[in-house]
């Protein structure tokens, strides 16, 4: 997964989205002036491609929304606390918006529990108790898989307890395998017991499993996430542009082991050189269980946004999410 500088795409971009190798690409704000435009640089996008292509973005709500102009003012999930029953409403919500102009999938919920410790999660995180995040989460995911689109649970096994920001350092969480199992993996069961596609591991070592960080770590991915979860969706790696992911070497080892370790699709964001090496030195080897758990985050919009919009349903719940938004703003 690669992203793009602007509003519209250079022609080495078009030639980078061609690259067998490419499987999505990711959206920022920096990608978007207008409904119109994104539309038009999405169809650009697929049409560079010729062929499948995943698009992307991060759609949580809060200080993690790419998309605001023209798009309903989302509140950080830990809003929904204290209005549990918006929570589904405002999965639909996100994801009919995104679906409506072409996106796939949002890497959301944030299934982190707040520890009260990590200010990168902070109010990303719907709670501060695990059984109350995993219900919140639950059904903002009901609401996004009405919509049409997939889920992606992130960060596995839980990005909370640490304090440091794995975007610029190399968090360290020195628990005890125990106290995450009965805390941080408690979203991640339920939702993939309800059918989760899609997963997404932290940046983070986690000492007590494995000196590496979890997205590099067969232990994580391989022996916890599948065979002891039994999750059979989609990994993708969080950004190996991240300082948390140096630890892995230079962009084409942390491709190679983050790959190993079990991640479906390797994301390398704002960093177009890095991108290149990875396209070109990685081999991806046909596998038909992972083409289908990525063909899985395909999105199923069911309106245009014109009729999104002409709505009653989006007019009557866009206006209580963005209510919700300036009430605790």
């Amino acid at each position: 997964m690669i992203d793009v500088e602007g509003l519209t795409l250079t022609a080495h971009e078009q030639e980078k989205i061609h690259h067998p190798n490419t499987g999505a690409v990711i959206l920022f704000s920096r990608n978007y002036e207008s409904p119109e435009q994104l539309i038009a640089l999405i169809d650009s996008i697929r049409n560079a491609r010729k062929g499948p292509i995943l698009i992307a973005v991060d759609q949580e709500g809060g200080r993690v929304q790419r998309l605001k102009q023209g798009f309903t003012r989302l509140p950080p999930a830990s809003y929904y606390r204290e209005r549990p029953e918006l929570a589904e409403a405002a999965g639909w919500l996100m994801a009919s918006e995104m679906l409506s102009v072409g996106i796939d999938f949002s890497f959301a919920p944030v299934l982190d529990v707040d520890c009260g410790i990590s200010e990168v999660i902070g109010d990303r995180s719907f709670s501060t108790d695990p059984q109350l995040t995993a219900q919140l989460a639950a059904s903002f995911r009901k609401g996004m898989r009405s919509a049409g689109m997939s889920a992606t649970g992130k960060h596995f096994p839980g990005h909370g307890a640490v304090a440091a920001d794995s975007h610029i350092a190399l968090p360290v969480d020195e628990r005890e395998l125990s106290e995450i199992r009965t805390k941080d993996l408690v979203p991640f069961k339920l939702l993939i017991e309800q059918g989760l596609e899609a997963v997404m591991p932290a940046h983070v070592v986690y000492p007590a499993v494995d000196e590496m960080p979890a997205g590099f770590s067969e232990k994580w991915l391989q022996n916890i996430l599948r065979r002891e979860l039994y999750f059979n969706g989609a990994i993708f790696s969080d950004d190996l542009n991240m300082e948390g992911a140096a630890i892995a070497g230079d962009f084409s080892e942390r491709a190679k082991l983050a790959q190993q370790a079990g991640c479906d699709m390797l994301l390398v964001c704002n960093n177009p050189k890095a991108a290149e090496k990875v396209l070109d030195s990685v081999p991806i080897k046909s596998d038909p269980l992972r083409t289908q758990r990525l063909n899985a985050m395909r999105g199923k919009p069911k309106m245009t946004r014109a009729m999104l919009q002409a709505s009653t349903q989006w007019q009557q719940i866009s206006q209580q999410i963005a209510q919700l938004s300036n009430e605790y703003a």
